[in-house]
């Protein structure tokens, strides 16, 4: 089969490879995404938005739609789920921040997949086209579909997720497990919920859970845990597993526990935690000749700071602008047209990858830190947590969400 041209193809139609394919279609550069599923994914149901990532949607341009139907949460309040006690109580608008107020809400993962696809000229993604394999051919790639499909592109970006074929095609391994699982879900309610617009997690005997109202109708929970091998075979049995879930949140508030004993058994689902090593993004290549990788194919993280989708975003305000910097330049000279392309190419996505590496490798690094004190079992660590890390850890958090991408716009 005679392989079909294409400037830029980007794998996976998740919030990094969307994102991306905005910010150079807002540069006036044109891709296409491919995604071995038939329509958009929305699992995972909803992301903490934090200020980093407002300042990338913003620089996209789709900020405020989102805004519009996402109330903002006003503090970050943590509990004892072993006393039962507030632990910490920050409000974020008394929280340093460098670049401007912290703003923070929890978004819908529908509608922000929604609201970027809206934003995409026709025909950008194509759905049902996954990915089996990847070959060099010169200056090019060539992008093998499961039905047979042949692509030749300039550029591949892999925003794939955890599971990634361009990661692995660049070298790197697979995602590791965390050793913990995850349950998460969004409410709805027709009548309001009563759910105050903080951001309130439960600590205690190696569970994390908590509650984010996400607007006057919905709010979103969820709950971490270290399992025993017995709780990881019973992953896939729904009412043994909520049974496991409301057995280990100890003492939460009870709205909080009312909110996860009235949800739909189909929601029990376990998910495992995984993460990429911070050493294999020093060591590995992020980007290679023509290839690079973004989102979770890039940095997945643990949920502890709530960083996975934000750094997606940032990736992809990034990405978009070093490709612009190198692809709407002009040839140095006729005749060296693919030659002098390639090497903008490389050369743009070496720049990416440097200034993403050091970004990624922090946020697993602290995102899996803050994960292990937050769910440690231990005692002293305990009495540490409930007496004087609590507010530092909140406040380490959006430390971490203080952090401006930049704009799209090219020098």
């Amino acid at each position: 089969m005679e392989a079909v041209p294409e400037d830029i193809v980007i794998v996976g139609a998740g919030v990094a490879g969307l994102a991306t394919s905005l910010g150079l279609h807002r540069l006036g550069i044109r891709s296409l995404i491919l995604e071995s599923s038939e329509n958009l994914r929305s699992a995972g149901y909803c992301l903490t938005i934090f200020t980093n990532a407002w300042k990338a949607l913003d620089a996209l341009g789709i900020g405020d739609s989102i805004r519009q139907q996402h109330e903002r949460l006003r503090r970050f309040v943590t509990n004892s789920a072993i006393s039962g006690l507030q632990t910490s109580d920050l409000p974020f608008e008394t929280a340093k921040a460098k670049h401007g107020e912290h703003e923070v809400r929890c978004v819908k993962r529908k509608i922000l997949l929604e609201a970027l696809a809206k934003e995409l000229p026709t025909g950008t993604i194509r759905f049902s086209s996954k990915v089996v394999c990847i070959e060099e051919s010169g200056f090019f790639k060539l992008v093998h579909l499961a039905d047979g499909t042949i692509l030749k592109t300039k550029v591949l970006i892999g925003c794939d997720g955890v599971n990634s074929v361009v990661a692995n095609w660049l070298g790197f391994k697979k995602a590791a497990f965390a050793g913990r699982l995850a349950i998460r879900g969004c409410a709805e309610f027709e009548g309001g919920h009563g759910f105050e617009p903080k951001f309130m997690q439960f600590f205690g005997k190696g569970v994390r859970s908590g509650a984010l109202r996400v607007n006057d109708n919905s709010v979103y929970w969820f709950v971490t845990w270290t399992p025993s091998s017995k709780e990881e075979e019973l992953e896939q049995d729904r009412a043994k597993v909520k049974q496991i879930v409301l057995g280990k949140l100890g003492k939460v508030t009870e709205q909080a526990r009312a909110l996860i004993e009235n949800y739909e058994l189909d929601g029990f689902i376990s998910l495992p935690l995984r993460f990429r090593h911070p050493w294999e993004l020093l060591w590995g290549n992020i980007s290679k000749g023509n290839v690079c990788i973004a989102g979770d194919a890039l940095h997945p993280v643990t949920p502890d700071i709530g960083q996975g989708g934000c750094c997606a975003l940032e990736d992809a305000v990034v990405l978009a602008r070093c490709l612009g910097e190198v692809l709407l330049r002009k040839p140095k000279e006729k005749g060296e047209e693919e030659k002098d392309e390639y090497k903008r190419i490389e050369m743009g996505l070496k720049k990416y990858a440097k200034e993403r590496a050091w970004r990624s490798v922090k946020l697993i690094s602290v995102s899996y830190l803050v994960g292990f004190i937050q769910e440690s079992r231990w005692n002293m660590m305990t009495f540490l947590r409930d007496n004087a890390l609590a507010g530092f850890l909140s406040g380490f958090t959006l430390k971490m969400a203080d952090f401006d991408c930049g704009k799209l716009t090219i020098s």
